[in-house]
């Protein structure tokens, strides 16, 4: 009875005293808040409005497709897909090769069916895939993601002196006690496969991310463990960058002239009339000097001589 009911509502709503011209005039003005909450209202209501809207915003794969970044060199695509599958139905799944060494770069790309697949995956950005915390956002946002660029720099830690024995899991499970990890793994030869003796962990929070540098019981492995910002560990060093003061310095001035900033103490310099005295001008007509004559010289003849060729 119902079917029936909102069957004829819609067909009702079909035939609308209002052409698409005025609604547009309408809708227009709107902000996009406004617009969303408008039809987020229309399509919980109607179900032909939401299979519409649905059928738009799934059109184009930039709203399905995620990047996931912080891959370890031995994940396949298979294995990619299958961490990913439990959102959804994945459309296409891939690891992303050099096409020189034909060794994984660190990250590849899932693109679901439906975008509401994608919305689930995001909800959980981090997971753990072949021993190393990944983390995934849109595609489109690129390698940087959703996260704040500002504070990464306060999030992102280095991790020194591990031993080879020491897995990613192990250093994960470890520094997890301060806080959320957002991504992390330690670092791996791409050639031997093997630890390099150090990892980064980056932390959901800068609180999280203090804990671990304050505390005190530093080890791992048994060895003990270096925990600081990454960005330090690069040689670089935050400093705010401040304007050099400018200390006016008196400069030597000849006696008569005003000092920049100073009055004078008399609308005249002292030394000098102004205007400067000018002495008069005689206009009296100079002649030329007379031109001495000099005599002319007689020329000599020279002998004429014909180059020899």
């Amino acid at each position: 009875m119902e079917d029936i009911k909102k069957r004829k509502l819609d067909n009702n709503e079909r035939i609308s005293p209002h052409s698409e011209q005025d609604l547009r005039a309408l809708l227009d003005p709107l902000a996009k808040s406004q617009l969303v909450d408008l039809l987020a209202k229309l399509g919980s209501q109607y179900s032909s409005i939401a299979e519409e809207i649905k059928g738009i915003a799934t059109a184009d794969p930039v709203h399905r497709k995620l990047l996931v970044r912080g891959l370890a060199w031995n994940t396949s695509s298979d294995t990619l897909c299958a961490a990913f599958s439990e959102y959804g139905e994945i459309e296409e799944g891939a690891v992303i090769y050099d096409k020189v060494s034909g060794k994984s770069r660190g990250y590849g790309f899932i693109t679901y069916k439906y975008m509401e697949s994608t919305h689930s995956a995001l909800r959980a950005p981090s997971k753990l895939i072949d021993g190393r915390m990944v983390v995934c956002n849109l595609a489109c946002e690129g390698l940087t993601g959703s996260s704040s660029t500002q504070d990464l720099t306060l999030r992102k830690l280095y991790i020194g002196g591990l031993s080879p024995n020491v897995t990613s899991e192990m250093l994960l499970h470890c520094l997890g006690r301060h806080g959320d990890i957002e991504e992390g793994s330690v670092a791996y030869d791409k050639d031997t496969n093997e630890s390099r003796g150090f990892g980064f962990v980056t932390f959901k929070t800068v609180d999280a991310a203090r804990k671990a540098i304050d505390d005190p019981q530093k080890s791992l492995g048994g060895r003990n463990v270096i925990v600081k910002l990454a960005d330090s560990h690069k040689g670089r060093t935050i400093q705010t960058q401040l304007a050099t003061p400018m200390i006016p310095m008196p400069l030597p001035l000849v006696p008569g002239y005003a000092q920049p900033g100073k009055a004078h103490p008399s609308t005249t310099p002292q030394g000098f009339g102004y205007p400067p005295a000018v002495g008069p001008y005689h206009n009296n007509t100079y002649s030329s000097p007379p031109i001495a004559p000099y005599p002319t010289q007689s020329q000599i003849p020279y002998p004429y001589y014909i180059g020899k060729q």
